[in-house]
């Protein structure tokens, strides 16, 4: 009983779809919760090319405004033009909501594929009955919408109740936990990512089979910014004066797997403004520059290749009369201002390897194990490339050298820091050029341990007591963060009796998770906190329609005077939170001489 009523009910259609040799890809079997439900053309996604080259998939994907997910099996067979497989997957579609949670109903969706295709594997035959559908039946029928408010299924409540709320699930990883995967995949150009996310732009990954891990990544790089471009109750940092508000309600929408049939559907949504995530198969994306602003390409980041995944933005072309191309792609690293922020993550996962067991790590950090066409982890662990043949490697942390010598040559830390490290005990340019978290959130204490209010946690500045979480509030430890006890408690209470819930790996993983999230959170609002100095308040008498940054403006940003990226970055930013005010920033000879110089 307990277990029932911790399903979700939040479904609203579930369907089958399978390729045929001569009719292609199409939809054979299917429910819905409202014959309004148009399900046209979601067999693409769930089908993407390449596919066929795998055994097994999970593919998430989205039609109109719901969320989806699907189960992908290739199954052998003899039958006449099928090239000796059949390729087919089960999906599901959720109701929409502010936080939809697909992957909540992975586990049971494998569950129902396998009792579904053991059934015809045993009759050795393709396909299905009409009763072979009334476990998928059930399925739907016990998950299905029954309530207008889902139950809370699809509330946002903050990252506290995310992981440790009745939306946590103790049978699946949450897609985020992989935050830190993403970031060791990416290195220090992730943060180019995370300037693309909060700008809003619009974001695609090019990869190979299979896709569920690039599915994933598209939901982790959109949780970068969540807390901050989400308009929920839950507000940490109050309705205080001054403080800017977006004009998008919610997050970055996740697009999942994409096809050539979605290009409508990338065109209508990159109107909306809100910025979008995907991701695809399909190769001819790379010559259709003008859809996106930002590509991956995680096929360079192979077992035979020991790099880095490539980013390109899209640019466009000068205008002239002959016809070609409206854009063009361009390579983009990390940036010089990056620097900061990226030595206060580098120091949380250097702290995260070093907690952890090296037999129990994290397969798909491994170099190349999230792409190829033959799966994860293709090739063995010892037989990855040493780490010295890692060029790229190497010209990150050249370049992050370069990088803190050239910075700490003209400025100093600004007032807004993010590390503790080095405060105390250590001399002062052992923490230079670090990013530096609000309150004390070392997290080299001896022992497991997770911050609890005021010790900085979803952005919250720290408290004027230093006595341990234990004497705090229950009430307040539930809006700002977890303690280790009462996430284990509630973990083992939730969970049956005969049941033992690891308490190792788990905790770590949300305590690092948590950590990075919060490391993005405070970078977010100092951002944000520094462009309401320089837009004018609503109740102004007269507000401009654009306002001018000078290369001294662009430093108080922390940001790159001399870079067209960090440039763009705020044009973005004003966009969204500057109320129609534009911004430009002047980058003449005068003004860069005058800021090297100290002048003015």
């Amino acid at each position: 009983m307990q277990s029932s009523q911790r399903v979700p009910q939040d479904l609203v259609a579930i369907f089958h779809a399978s390729f045929h040799p001569t009719k292609g890809s199409l939809i054979d079997w299917s429910l819905r919760a409202s014959d309004d439900l148009d399900l046209t053309n979601v067999e693409f996604s769930c089908l993407p090319s390449g596919l066929h080259l795998v055994e097994e998939d999970v593919v998430y994907f989205s039609k109109d405004s719901h969320q989806g997910v699907c189960v992908f099996r290739r199954r052998k067979t003899t039958e006449h033009g099928h090239r000796g497989f059949r390729l087919s997957s089960l999906g599901i579609l959720l109701a929409k909501s502010a936080r939809p949670r697909p992957w909540r109903h992975v586990a049971a969706l494998k569950d129902l594929v396998h009792r579904i295709y053991s059934v015809l594997e045993d009759r050795g035959v393709l396909e299905p009955r009409e009763e072979d559908w009334e476990p998928a039946r059930a399925f739907f029928e016990q998950r299905k919408v029954r309530r207008v408010d889902l139950a809370g299924a699809g509330d946002w409540n903050g990252w506290s109740h995310e992981f440790d709320g009745p939306s946590s699930d103790l049978h699946s990883i949450h897609p985020t936990m992989h935050l830190p995967h993403l970031l060791r995949i990416l290195g220090p150009s992730s943060l180019t990512l995370y300037k693309h996310i909060f700008g809003r732009r619009r974001i695609l990954i090019f990869t190979l089979p299979p896709v569920e891990a690039s599915c994933i990544l598209c939901q982790v790089a959109a949780d970068m910014c969540l807390d901050s471009q989400v308009d929920s109750d839950v507000d940490t940092e109050g309705d205080r004066p001054g403080r800017l508000r977006g004009r998008c309600r919610e997050g970055v929408k996740v697009l999942g797997m994409v096809t050539l049939n979605d290009l409508d559907k990338l065109h209508q949504e990159s109107q909306t403004g809100r910025g979008w995530i995907a991701c695809t198969t399909d190769a001819i994306f790379l010559e259709k520059p003008s859809y996106y602003d930002l590509i991956i390409d995680l096929t360079t980041s192979t077992p035979s290749k020991a790099t880095r995944p490539t980013f390109y933005v899209s640019r466009p072309n000068q205008p002239s009369s002959s016809k070609g191309p409206s854009h063009r792609l361009s390579p983009i690293r990390f940036t010089w201002s990056d620097v900061k922020l990226w030595n206060e993550i580098d120091r949380l996962l250097e702290i995260d390897a070093a907690d952890r067991d090296p037999i129990h790590h994290h397969a798909c950090c491994a170099p190349g194990s999230h792409s190829g066409a033959e799966g994860v982890n293709s090739k063995a662990p010892g037989k990855l490339p040493p780490a010295w043949t890692d060029v790229w490697r190497i010209y990150e942390d050249v370049c992050l050298v370069c990088a803190g010598l050239w910075l700490g040559a003209w400025r100093n830390n600004s007032t807004m820091s993010y590390s503790t490290v080095g405060q105390e005990g250590s001399s002062a340019p052992s923490n230079w050029g670090s990013v530096r978290l609000e309150g004390d959130d070392d997290l080299t204490v001896s022992g497991t341990y997770v911050r609890n209010v005021g010790m900085g946690i979803e952005g919250r500045p720290a408290s004027e007591s230093s006595e341990g979480s234990a004497k705090k509030p229950k009430s307040m430890r539930r809006n700002s963060g977890m303690s280790l006890a009462t996430m284990k408690d509630k973990k083992r209470k939730d969970a049956s009796s005969s049941t033992t819930v690891p308490a190792g790996a788990d905790d770590r993983d949300v305590l690092t998770t948590m950590a990075l999230l919060q490391t993005f959170h405070a970078n977010t609002r100092f951002l944000l906190s520094r462009l309401a100095a320089y837009v004018p308040s609503s109740d102004a008498d007269a507000i401009p329609s654009s306002i001018v940054l000078t290369p001294k403006d662009i430093l108080t940003f922390e940001l790159g005077p001399l870079s067209s990226l960090d440039a763009r970055f705020l044009e973005w930013l004003t966009e969204e939170y500057g109320g129609g005010v534009r911004v430009s920033v002047r980058k003449g000879w005068r003004d860069l001489v005058g800021l090297v110089l100290g002048l003015g």
